[in-house]
């Protein structure tokens, strides 16, 4: 089996890792077991371009046990837990192509090495394998059930490809899902990028004025964590409906502009480059903190913060000091995510409902083969619900049921003031 990890001695510690998440992803287990009876996979290969931790290995471990041969690549060089690919590979004979810290020509290497098994279905965590495939193995395409896409940033980069018409496979953006980004995004990113921030910096939060760039799912739950750990929380928005949604929820709108000489800590997540550009990021204070949470390392302009800083020095992991225009300005994790590059990514909780609409997404291309055109999906409503409800009753919570009166009244339109 080729693989391409860092040390296979790191098993141990990492099969524990993958045990722990496991058993707080009880949706996920539900799945697992039914696919492990159904084999709705068999004989397929899916190739998997995800973050390579301990949740995601119990997904790939599902898809296994589903019938798929599984190939997994890092969607983001930072984000490797290594113990974690070590034990995908000789307890689960899984081949991993993943090591924290690869450099871009290994990291796009590992992509292809996924892609050299011929996948038949592929799993995306920002669309890099998508890409690859339509501009380097074209070839390959053919022979493709389709596409996952797990984030917002990859979900907008296919729904371009789409409107250039450039798409030539079908998608299912498991980010457009409900189960996944209003709770993974807003829950899962807000935790994880404080907690990123904290390993990183060590820092009291309270009294300090955090800047949240972008107002969707992923930026209000950081601004919503951000405000409970007691900052002073300052958005950015480009939309104005966003925009007006922050102030309602009690949150200062300013310019990016006008943020850069209030702020403490930035942290941006827009899906879009140079939030933070070089005229920002002159602009900003003495001392100021700033990280990225958005998916790819292009949110600020890091190539031109360290050719214009006279002097860059690491503090520690994580946490570099850049000396620009006499100010010092500390930038997180390298400018890519910084909750996997400086924490472990989001609670295996809340990726039990990200990873399950996955796995339902990979079954949903088998039996909907030769049906769909090259466009992105989102899945049916009635998927959305079935893992919302399989969480709740493993979270011992009940809900209330519509009388047969009650159902009736809802679809009815004759009933009016009485």
């Amino acid at each position: 089996m080729k693989y391409d990890i860092k040390d296979l001695f790191l098993a141990p510690q990492g099969k524990l890792k993958i045990e722990w998440a496991g058993q707080q992803m009880p949706v996920l287990k539900i799945i697992g077991k039914r696919f492990s009876k159904e084999k709705p996979l068999k004989n397929l290969t899916i190739g998997a371009c995800l973050h390579i931790t301990s949740e995601t290995a119990n997904l790939l471990i599902v898809l296994k046990q589903a019938g798929a041969n599984v190939f997994a690549c890092a969607s983001n060089p930072l984000s490797t837990q290594d113990a974690v690919a070590s034990s995908l590979v000789k307890d689960f004979n899984i081949p991993v192509f993943a090591i924290h810290g690869e450099n871009n020509k290994t990291y796009y290497d590992h992509l292809n090495s996924v892609l050299d098994a011929s996948p038949q279905i592929t799993m995306d965590d920002g669309a890099d394998l998508v890409h690859l495939l339509h501009t380097k193995r074209k070839q390959q395409i053919k022979n493709m059930l389709g596409s996952s896409e797990e984030t917002t940033t990859g979900v907008i980069r296919l729904r371009a490809m789409e409107n250039d018409k450039a798409l030539q496979l079908p998608v299912i953006a498991v980010n457009d899902s409900d189960t996944k980004h209003l709770f993974d995004n807003r829950y899962g990113t807000g935790q994880s990028t404080i907690d990123g921030i904290l390993r990183a910096t060590n820092i009291l939060l309270a009294g300090k004025t955090f800047v949240v760039a972008g107002y969707g799912w992923c930026g209000r739950g950081i601004a919503m964590r951000a405000k409970g750990m007691g900052a002073q929380v300052v958005v950015t928005e480009v939309d104005p409906i966003r925009a007006l949604e922050a102030v309602m929820d009690g949150y200062q709108v300013y310019t990016m502009k006008e943020a850069a000489r209030l702020g403490d800590i930035f942290v941006s997540a827009t899906g879009d480059k140079h939030v933070l550009s070089l005229d920002i990021l002159k602009s900003l204070k003495n001392g100021a903190i700033i990280a990225n949470s958005g998916h790819f390392d292009v949110e600020i302009d890091v190539e031109k913060l360290k050719s214009q800083s006279s002097k860059i020095k690491n503090i520690r992991p994580n946490l570099d000091e850049y000396t620009l225009d006499g100010k010092k300005i500390y930038l997180l994790g390298e400018g890519r995510l910084v909750n996997l590059a400086a924490a472990e990514g989001h609670p295996a909780e809340v990726m039990d409902m990200s990873f399950a609409n996955q796995a339902l997404a990979a079954e949903f291309f088998v039996t909907n083969k030769g049906k769909l055109q090259n466009k992105v999906y989102t899945l049916p409503k009635e998927l959305d619900v079935k893992v919302a409800l399989l969480k709740i009753e493993a979270m011992g919570i009940s809900i209330d049921k519509l009388t047969p009166e009650q159902k009736k009244y809802l679809s009815s339109w004759q009933e009016g003031t009485k």
